[in-house]
């Protein structure tokens, strides 16, 4: 793992009479794997929005390489070289493979006076990035996402981080829905994004998962960052434990 890559500081965010965050701060490393955990309701995807530029949180910082910054849609985070893989992938079903993969960064060519799609270059490069993410299927590029296994369309979506080069890939509850085969595909590109020099923020409910790939665990609890732990000083009964509120994390070694 290398330096300090993002740093929340005390992000509070409410709606209406819902406190969803109260002064939640977190850190992520670059080249590390963060478990994102907690049960329904804890503050995950609300703290994850927030850095994605989904939403905006109500008092804050957010540093991004040293530097604070602002982020304040979801464009600005990609600026940045944030990516986020949601667990319905954020996929257009009406698009094609090679579309979906450059949504939003579409390459395109002079022909004239004017610039066009260069569908010949998004098709040539569909194939390499596939396999870099290990589909070794042949896979039409023209083909509808409709027509893609969950586990493909997962695929697609962290292609399209990886090819982009984000600094930081965020995945929210990835693998929720998917096989047992589809599931350890995504765990594995995961580790994969880590030697590839990607960080990553795994969200998810199943700690068996987040003890297979990540690096540090952190927990939330209604609201409140109430455990940082490394993964292997730790065990999946004792984060159990802490997200249901049976063990104190200001008693145990996960006080953060």
């Amino acid at each position: 793992m290398g330096g300090e890559l993002v740093r929340m500081e005390n992000i509070t965010k409410t709606y209406g009479r819902v406190q969803a965050l109260q002064d939640v701060s977190v850190t992520l490393n670059e080249r590390e794997i963060l478990g994102l955990v907690g049960d329904n309701g804890a503050g995950k995807s609300t703290l994850i929005k927030i850095l994605a530029g989904a939403t905006r949180a109500d008092c804050g910082n957010i540093y991004f390489k040293g530097k604070p910054v602002k982020i304040e849609n979801t464009n600005d985070a990609i600026q940045l070289g944030i990516e986020t893989i949601y667990q319905d992938s954020a996929l257009v079903a009406q698009l094609s493979v090679a579309r979906n993969l450059f949504l939003g960064r579409e390459p395109t060519r002079r022909v004239g006076f004017a610039n066009v799609l260069d569908k010949a270059y998004m098709k040539s490069e569909t194939g390499t990035l596939l396999r870099k993410v290990g589909i070794e299927k042949a896979i039409d590029p023209d083909a509808p996402i409709t027509a893609l296994s969950g586990g493909e369309r997962q695929s697609i979506a962290i292609a399209r981080a990886m090819f982009f080069e984000a600094d930081l890939i965020i995945m929210d509850e990835p693998t929720n829905n998917l096989g047992v085969e589809e599931s350890q595909g995504v765990l594995r590109f995961m580790r994969e994004a880590k030697e590839a020099g990607h960080s990553c923020i795994f969200i998810t409910h199943n700690i068996y998962h987040v003890f297979r790939v990540v690096d540090r665990i952190v927990i939330l609890r209604r609201g409140r960052l109430v455990g940082d732990v490394r993964r292997d000083e730790t065990t999946i009964e004792e984060i159990e434990k802490v997200i249901t509120g049976m063990l104190d994390a200001r008693t145990s070694d996960l006080q953060a």
